[in-house]
């Protein structure tokens, strides 16, 4: 399917120098912005703690941060779910900025269960952690084995403790993730006189966790080195595939290009504060696959026009091949811009820095191919190829 009723001829070549301005504009205000602000690095690289709360009730992200302000935790990152009640908490908080109590810090638990233990404190109204202060547990924020344990102590017998804690955890695991009341757990088909020890011994907190992660520092640091390597030999692996098919300065003009598309997504990523984790560096390696195969059939049909068009210069030669594949590189592009636009638009919170990163990646790499991948060969040209023949 053709574009154009004929082949264009517009002299793409001849703009290079502009093209290369453009670029160089951009990521020299991303290396300012690099060593000025850095990346708004997320947990997988820098380390700390993530949870996912819903809260039962519609709670906005100004008051979940005025809870967290509590324990001095207000600086936290806070996204919205969807437009559900839901949301993820990420921070890099630790012991010291919530400056508990020796006694605290001396329990055998892990650093991050300490810290999403406050801020599960800090969620619980006046109520309930009057509640919590005489013994009672959360049943919406106790794992399945404490809850039995829990009733077991009570003097409940060890099938019927299990079969409740299984009953109550089935209903968390609804939409919300809460149980709103205890008539809930009646109907679910708890026993009476079960229901009789939960009543008095336990309440419903008005929000739950669904999910705790933690990062530690070290991991963080062995996740960016690897995030690093594999950008560098995605390039490599590029340049020698490249370099076997075609020539060898067709693999380098083919790296410069990549190396533009992720350098120019980086600094748009720097630009919009982008959190920096595993799905961006994913939306990257994408984008160089992406890149690439527009590039390879430039270069494809370059190399057929070299053979035809033997009397032309270089640059009439790139132009022509450019202008012959132009249609196809603006359908593919085209398709997958809207693709990942609606991604972007609908697909939430957190595919959205994955949709952002692929977004600028599909406009620059398909820029790249048509100004970058095919100038560079007329660089070579002019400053390579002539120095080789005098």
């Amino acid at each position: 399917m053709q574009l154009f009723k004929e082949v264009p001829n517009i002299k793409f070549t001849s703009k290079r120098y502009y093209a290369f301005a453009l670029s160089g504009l951009i990521i020299l205000a991303g290396v300012v912005m690099f060593f000025t602000r850095g990346f708004n690095m997320g947990i997988d690289f820098s380390g700390g703690t993530m949870i996912e709360i819903s809260f039962q009730n519609k709670t906005t992200i100004p008051q979940v941060r005025k809870m967290l302000d509590k324990i001095n935790l207000g600086d936290a990152q806070i996204t919205r779910i969807g437009g559900e009640n839901k949301f993820f908490i990420k921070t890099m908080a630790s012991l010291k900025k919530l400056n508990l109590p020796n006694a605290v810090k001396m329990e055998d638990v892990e650093e991050y269960e300490l810290v999403a233990r406050q801020i599960r404190n800090s969620m619980l109204d006046a109520a309930d952690k009057d509640q919590a202060a005489a013994g009672k547990i959360d049943l919406n924020n106790t794992a399945e084995g404490e809850i039995a344990r829990f009733l077991r102590d009570k003097g409940l017998g060890d099938e019927d403790s299990k079969a409740s804690a299984q009953i109550i955890i089935g209903l968390r695991k609804g939409k919300t993730g809460i149980i709103a009341d205890f008539s809930e757990l009646e109907k679910a088909g708890i026993k009476h006189r079960i229901m009789t020890v939960l009543r008095e011994n336990t309440f419903l907190s008005q929000f739950t966790f669904l999910s705790v992660e933690f990062v530690g520092p070290q991991v963080g640091k062995e996740l960016r080195r690897k995030a690093a390597l594999a950008c560098i030999w995605a390039l490599i692996g590029m340049l020698v595939y490249i370099a076997f098919r075609f020539k060898f300065l067709y693999g380098l003009s083919g790296i410069l290009t990549l190396a533009h598309d992720v350098l120019v997504a980086l600094s748009f990523i720097l630009f919009f504060r982008i959190e920096m984790s595993l799905q961006v560096v994913a939306a990257l390696l994408t984008i160089v696959g992406y890149s690439i195969n527009d590039t390879i059939v430039v270069f494809d049909r370059l190399r057929d026009n070299l053979k035809i068009m033997k009397k032309d210069d270089l640059e009439a030669i790139l132009d022509r091949s450019l202008n012959q594949t132009l249609s196809r590189s603006i359908f593919t592009s085209l398709t997958v811009f809207l693709t990942v636009m609606s991604l972007y638009l609908f697909g939430g919170e957190v595919i959205r820095p994955f949709a952002f990163t692929m977004l600028v990646g599909v406009i620059a790499g398909s820029y790249s191919t048509i100004y970058q991948s095919c100038a560079w060969l007329k660089v070579w040209e002019r400053y390579f190829l002539k120095r080789k023949k005098s």
